[in-house]
């Protein structure tokens, strides 16, 4: 994955805590150097002295083509290439279909899916022309699997995973691959900074559950973000890497039981489904 100039270049979005932080760090200990990003890139001042003269930095606001593009392009004045992008920038809307407005939602798909869909369009064409690279698009367990509350959230990830798997049978052929990460509960600022909606008594037991479960969970997630950072970077040191990486012992026992529950359907009606064709 990796041209004839030692170590990769990493273009990561979303780095000031988190995932991205920890990817950037992991990313460096591998030899390769980054372009961390933020909307606030006095953020990543200390991530940068960390990176020892390989963690540059700059501001990218995923909401903005001109900032996207600018980041890009100071990317490339620095290091020339863009061998790895991540795209991890993300937000939480939490509330039941109901309760979110339509700006909301907005919000969360503009943030989640169309930025990173920006992010991707602007780095595709250099990755093309130079036959190689790996775009990642930090997505969720919520990318498969949906819970009562995460409404907004679950049609942005759905939404990255579509366009993403779309996006990797047609780069396969030039070279380029792409790895849809899907995370479990991890400990980082994401869930609590979450934006709640207005909440109705109606939903108290469904979305409202799911909103009490997250503030408990605040801190107490099962996963370490500096050991998915790692095990996203075996990945890309594979020669046979998967399209979809789940992350998490949470993840993966949440899938396994999505999936056969779907299977389980698909049986159970596999005769009605077969009944349509023409006779």
């Amino acid at each position: 994955m990796q041209n004839n100039t030692p170590g990769r270049v990493w273009l990561i979005t979303g780095c000031s805590s988190g995932f991205g932080r920890e990817l950037a760090l992991a990313a460096v200990a591998a030899g390769d150097r980054v372009m961390a990003t933020a909307r606030k890139p006095e953020t990543l001042t200390e991530l940068a002295r960390q990176g020892a003269g390989k963690i540059s930095t700059v501001a990218l606001d995923v909401t903005d083509p001109t900032s996207i593009d600018a980041a890009v392009r100071a990317t490339l004045a620095v290091y020339g290439r863009i061998d790895v992008l991540v795209n991890n920038a993300g937000s939480l809307v939490l509330g039941a279909v109901e309760e979110f407005s339509m700006a909301e939602l907005r919000q969360q798909m503009e943030v989640v899916f169309f930025g990173a869909a920006e992010v991707t369009k602007a780095v595709v064409p250099l990755m093309r022309e130079q036959g190689s690279g790996t775009i990642v698009q930090m997505s969720s367990l919520g990318g498969q699997k949906t819970y009562p509350g995460f409404g907004a959230y679950h049609a942005a990830k759905w939404a990255l995973e579509g366009l993403s798997e779309t996006l990797a049978t047609e780069l396969a052929p030039l070279g380029v691959r792409v790895l849809i990460v899907e995370p479990g509960a991890f400990r980082t600022e994401f869930n609590t900074n979450k934006h709640v909606t207005a909440e109705m008594a109606a939903y108290r037991d469904t979305a409202g559950a799911t909103r009490r479960f997250t503030d408990q969970l605040s801190n107490a997630e099962p996963n370490d973000p500096a050991k998915g950072a790692a095990a996203i970077l075996k990945v890309l040191d594979s020669n046979n890497p998967p399209l979809r990486l789940l992350l998490g012992g949470d993840a993966v026992d949440g899938l396994r039981e999505h999936h056969q529950a779907l299977l389980a359907d698909v049986t159970a009606w596999e005769h009605t489904s077969r009944s349509t064709a023409v006779a």
